[in-house]
């Protein structure tokens, strides 16, 4: 599994899959290939929906952890 954070505080997000994980690689820009943080906001998280219908978990945490601001730095691990 892969878990998600808040880069800025350390926060956990949640868990997702290595699939959702996937389409987080394919939606979001990488800086290199060890890059393994990205910005996301409100219009970001309705790209990735309209784009991969079979997101509904990663939409829903992504959702929650932006909440009211305009967009927070996550960032993943795997986990065993």
């Amino acid at each position: 599994m892969i878990r998600l954070s808040n880069k800025e505080t350390g926060a956990d997000i949640g868990e997702i899959s290595e699939e959702e994980l996937q389409i987080l690689v394919l939606a979001l820009e990488e800086e290199d290939s060890k890059d393994q943080d990205y910005w996301i906001d409100h219009a970001t998280v309705d790209m990735i929906e309209i784009d991969h219908l079979n997101a509904g978990s990663l939409i829903t945490v992504l959702r929650a952890a932006i909440g009211a601001s305009d967009g927070i730095e996550i960032q993943y691990v795997r986990t065993a």
